[in-house]
Protein backbone atom coordinates (compact mmCIF):
# COMPACT_ATOMS: atom_id res chain seq x y z
CA UNK A 1 0.00 0.00 0.00
CA UNK A 2 1.43 3.36 -1.01
CA UNK A 3 1.94 5.94 1.68
CA UNK A 4 1.78 9.70 1.25
CA UNK A 5 5.10 11.47 1.79
CA UNK A 6 5.37 13.09 5.21
CA UNK A 7 4.46 16.73 5.51
CA UNK A 8 7.47 19.04 5.51
CA UNK A 9 7.98 22.46 6.99
CA UNK A 10 6.44 24.95 6.44
CA UNK A 11 3.56 23.16 4.72
CA UNK A 12 1.08 24.40 2.15
CA UNK A 13 -0.89 26.79 4.33
CA UNK A 14 1.90 28.48 6.26
CA UNK A 15 4.14 28.63 3.18
CA UNK A 16 1.38 29.86 0.86
CA UNK A 17 0.17 32.56 3.25
CA UNK A 18 3.78 33.64 3.79
CA UNK A 19 4.35 34.04 0.04
CA UNK A 20 1.22 36.20 -0.26
CA UNK A 21 1.28 38.26 2.94
CA UNK A 22 5.02 38.83 3.31
CA UNK A 23 5.58 40.70 0.00
CA UNK A 24 2.35 42.69 0.40
CA UNK A 25 3.44 43.90 3.85
CA UNK A 26 6.78 44.99 2.43
CA UNK A 27 4.95 46.85 -0.34
CA UNK A 28 2.67 48.55 2.19
CA UNK A 29 5.71 49.55 4.24
CA UNK A 30 7.55 51.27 1.40
CA UNK A 31 4.40 52.96 0.06
CA UNK A 32 3.45 54.46 3.43
CA UNK A 33 6.73 56.39 3.61
CA UNK A 34 7.12 57.16 -0.09
CA UNK A 35 6.52 60.91 0.34
CA UNK A 36 9.54 61.42 2.61
CA UNK A 37 13.21 61.77 1.70
CA UNK A 38 15.23 58.55 1.71
CA UNK A 39 17.96 59.36 4.26
CA UNK A 40 17.69 58.91 8.00
CA UNK A 41 17.48 62.58 9.12
CA UNK A 42 14.31 63.00 7.08
CA UNK A 43 12.94 59.69 8.34
CA UNK A 44 13.41 60.83 11.94
CA UNK A 45 11.79 64.20 11.23
CA UNK A 46 8.92 62.40 9.53
CA UNK A 47 8.42 60.28 12.63
CA UNK A 48 8.44 63.38 14.83
CA UNK A 49 5.69 64.93 12.72
CA UNK A 50 3.71 61.81 11.81
CA UNK A 51 4.54 59.09 14.35
CA UNK A 52 1.56 56.85 13.62
CA UNK A 53 2.13 56.78 9.87
CA UNK A 54 5.88 56.14 10.10
CA UNK A 55 5.45 53.55 12.84
CA UNK A 56 2.89 51.74 10.67
CA UNK A 57 5.27 51.89 7.70
CA UNK A 58 8.26 50.43 9.52
CA UNK A 59 6.12 47.91 11.40
CA UNK A 60 4.62 46.60 8.17
CA UNK A 61 8.06 46.33 6.58
CA UNK A 62 9.56 44.55 9.60
CA UNK A 63 6.62 42.17 9.88
CA UNK A 64 6.90 41.42 6.17
CA UNK A 65 10.56 40.43 6.58
CA UNK A 66 9.67 38.02 9.40
CA UNK A 67 6.60 36.55 7.74
CA UNK A 68 8.34 36.03 4.41
CA UNK A 69 10.88 33.53 5.76
CA UNK A 70 8.61 30.43 5.72
CA UNK A 71 7.66 31.22 2.13
CA UNK A 72 11.32 31.37 1.13
CA UNK A 73 11.84 27.96 2.74
CA UNK A 74 8.93 26.60 0.68
CA UNK A 75 10.29 28.18 -2.51
CA UNK A 76 13.75 26.73 -1.86
CA UNK A 77 12.28 23.27 -1.26
CA UNK A 78 10.60 23.39 -4.68
CA UNK A 79 13.75 24.59 -6.38
CA UNK A 80 15.72 21.80 -4.68
CA UNK A 81 13.86 19.13 -6.65
CA UNK A 82 15.88 20.18 -9.72
CA UNK A 83 18.60 22.58 -8.52
CA UNK A 84 19.71 21.46 -5.09
CA UNK A 85 22.80 23.66 -4.68
CA UNK A 86 21.08 26.86 -5.80
CA UNK A 87 18.17 26.08 -3.49
CA UNK A 88 20.52 25.47 -0.57
CA UNK A 89 22.63 28.58 -0.96
CA UNK A 90 19.92 30.89 -2.27
CA UNK A 91 17.43 29.91 0.42
CA UNK A 92 19.99 30.11 3.20
CA UNK A 93 21.30 33.51 2.14
CA UNK A 94 17.82 34.95 1.62
CA UNK A 95 16.63 33.84 5.08
CA UNK A 96 19.82 35.17 6.69
CA UNK A 97 19.29 38.44 4.84
CA UNK A 98 15.73 38.71 6.14
CA UNK A 99 17.09 38.09 9.65
CA UNK A 100 19.54 40.97 9.20
CA UNK A 101 16.70 43.22 8.06
CA UNK A 102 14.82 42.27 11.23
CA UNK A 103 17.81 43.45 13.26
CA UNK A 104 17.73 46.73 11.33
CA UNK A 105 14.04 47.05 12.20
CA UNK A 106 14.92 46.83 15.90
CA UNK A 107 17.47 49.64 15.51
CA UNK A 108 14.87 51.69 13.64
CA UNK A 109 12.43 51.25 16.51
CA UNK A 110 14.99 52.40 19.07
CA UNK A 111 15.88 55.45 16.96
CA UNK A 112 12.23 56.42 16.68
CA UNK A 113 11.77 56.12 20.45
CA UNK A 114 14.76 58.40 20.90
CA UNK A 115 13.18 60.90 18.51
CA UNK A 116 9.95 60.74 20.49
CA UNK A 117 11.73 61.37 23.80
CA UNK A 118 14.56 63.72 22.83
CA UNK A 119 13.47 65.13 19.47
CA UNK A 120 14.48 64.41 15.89
CA UNK A 121 17.65 66.53 16.01
CA UNK A 122 19.05 64.68 19.03
CA UNK A 123 18.12 61.33 17.49
CA UNK A 124 19.80 62.33 14.23
CA UNK A 125 23.04 63.21 16.04
CA UNK A 126 23.03 59.90 17.93
CA UNK A 127 22.29 57.82 14.85
CA UNK A 128 24.93 59.70 12.86
CA UNK A 129 27.58 59.06 15.51
CA UNK A 130 26.76 55.35 15.69
CA UNK A 131 25.99 54.71 12.03
CA UNK A 132 29.28 53.01 11.14
CA UNK A 133 29.57 51.00 14.35
CA UNK A 134 30.29 47.31 13.82
CA UNK A 135 27.62 44.76 14.54
CA UNK A 136 27.61 41.07 13.72
CA UNK A 137 24.72 41.41 11.28
CA UNK A 138 26.74 43.71 9.03
CA UNK A 139 28.52 40.57 7.85
CA UNK A 140 25.21 39.50 6.27
CA UNK A 141 24.96 42.46 3.87
CA UNK A 142 26.10 40.27 0.99
CA UNK A 143 23.46 37.70 1.95
CA UNK A 144 20.77 40.39 1.79
CA UNK A 145 21.75 41.07 -1.80
CA UNK A 146 22.98 37.74 -3.17
CA UNK A 147 20.34 35.36 -1.87
CA UNK A 148 17.64 36.74 -4.15
CA UNK A 149 19.79 36.40 -7.25
CA UNK A 150 20.61 32.77 -6.51
CA UNK A 151 16.96 31.99 -5.75
CA UNK A 152 15.90 33.66 -8.99
CA UNK A 153 18.38 31.60 -11.01
CA UNK A 154 17.30 28.42 -9.28
CA UNK A 155 13.61 29.21 -9.68
CA UNK A 156 14.06 29.80 -13.41
CA UNK A 157 16.34 26.85 -14.15
CA UNK A 158 14.15 24.49 -12.12
CA UNK A 159 10.94 25.67 -13.78
CA UNK A 160 9.36 26.94 -10.55
CA UNK A 161 9.09 30.44 -12.03
CA UNK A 162 9.02 31.60 -15.61
CA UNK A 163 11.76 33.90 -16.94
CA UNK A 164 9.96 37.19 -16.30
CA UNK A 165 8.86 36.33 -12.78
CA UNK A 166 12.35 34.99 -12.01
CA UNK A 167 13.78 38.31 -13.21
CA UNK A 168 11.27 40.12 -11.02
CA UNK A 169 12.45 38.06 -8.04
CA UNK A 170 16.09 38.94 -8.78
CA UNK A 171 15.18 42.64 -8.66
CA UNK A 172 14.64 42.25 -4.91
CA UNK A 173 18.43 42.45 -4.63
CA UNK A 174 18.27 46.21 -5.29
CA UNK A 175 16.12 46.86 -2.20
CA UNK A 176 18.20 49.25 -0.05
CA UNK A 177 19.61 47.79 3.15
CA UNK A 178 20.54 49.27 6.50
CA UNK A 179 19.00 51.41 9.21
CA UNK A 180 16.28 54.04 8.71
CA UNK A 181 16.04 53.70 4.96
CA UNK A 182 13.15 55.47 3.30
CA UNK A 183 11.60 54.71 -0.05
CA UNK A 184 13.58 55.19 -3.25
CA UNK A 185 12.74 54.30 -6.87
CA UNK A 186 14.84 51.17 -6.33
CA UNK A 187 12.71 50.25 -3.32
CA UNK A 188 9.54 50.42 -5.38
CA UNK A 189 11.03 48.37 -8.21
CA UNK A 190 12.40 45.74 -5.83
CA UNK A 191 9.24 45.24 -3.80
CA UNK A 192 6.99 45.33 -6.86
CA UNK A 193 9.19 42.61 -8.37
CA UNK A 194 8.95 40.56 -5.19
CA UNK A 195 5.16 40.78 -5.25
CA UNK A 196 4.98 39.89 -8.94
CA UNK A 197 7.19 36.86 -8.39
CA UNK A 198 5.86 35.44 -5.13
CA UNK A 199 2.23 36.45 -4.59
CA UNK A 200 0.91 34.41 -7.58
CA UNK A 201 3.06 31.50 -6.44
CA UNK A 202 1.56 31.74 -2.97
CA UNK A 203 -1.97 31.75 -4.37
CA UNK A 204 -1.11 28.72 -6.51
CA UNK A 205 0.28 26.91 -3.46
CA UNK A 206 -2.85 27.62 -1.43
CA UNK A 207 -5.07 26.34 -4.24
CA UNK A 208 -3.02 23.22 -4.89
CA UNK A 209 -4.83 20.97 -2.44
CA UNK A 210 -8.22 20.40 -0.82
CA UNK A 211 -9.71 22.89 1.59
CA UNK A 212 -9.75 21.78 5.24
CA UNK A 213 -13.05 21.08 6.94
CA UNK A 214 -14.91 24.08 8.34
CA UNK A 215 -14.42 22.96 11.93
CA UNK A 216 -10.67 22.71 11.32
CA UNK A 217 -10.59 26.25 9.91
CA UNK A 218 -12.59 27.63 12.82
CA UNK A 219 -10.45 25.77 15.33
CA UNK A 220 -7.22 27.05 13.81
CA UNK A 221 -8.49 30.62 13.66
CA UNK A 222 -9.52 30.47 17.31
CA UNK A 223 -6.15 29.00 18.24
CA UNK A 224 -4.24 31.64 16.27
CA UNK A 225 -6.39 34.40 17.78
CA UNK A 226 -5.91 33.13 21.33
CA UNK A 227 -2.17 32.57 20.87
CA UNK A 228 -1.73 35.96 19.21
CA UNK A 229 -3.59 37.74 22.02
CA UNK A 230 -1.55 35.95 24.68
CA UNK A 231 1.73 36.75 22.89
CA UNK A 232 0.74 40.40 22.53
CA UNK A 233 -0.12 40.74 26.21
CA UNK A 234 3.05 38.95 27.24
CA UNK A 235 5.11 41.21 24.98
CA UNK A 236 3.50 44.35 26.45
CA UNK A 237 4.28 43.11 29.94
CA UNK A 238 7.97 43.19 29.05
Amino acid sequence: MAHEPPATFPGRWVGGVSLVVGPLLLLAGVLLRVRYDFFYPSQLRAYEGHPTLIAASYSAFGAGCVLLSPGIVLLASRIARQRRELALWGGTLAVLGLSARTFHAGVDHLAFQLAAQEGAEAATRTVGQAYGAFHVFSTLNAAILGGWVLLALGAHWSGVLGPWRALALALTAVLPLGVLKGTSPGSLVAVAGLCLALVPLGVSVLRSGPLPARRVVVGRLLLVGAAGTAMFLLGQAG
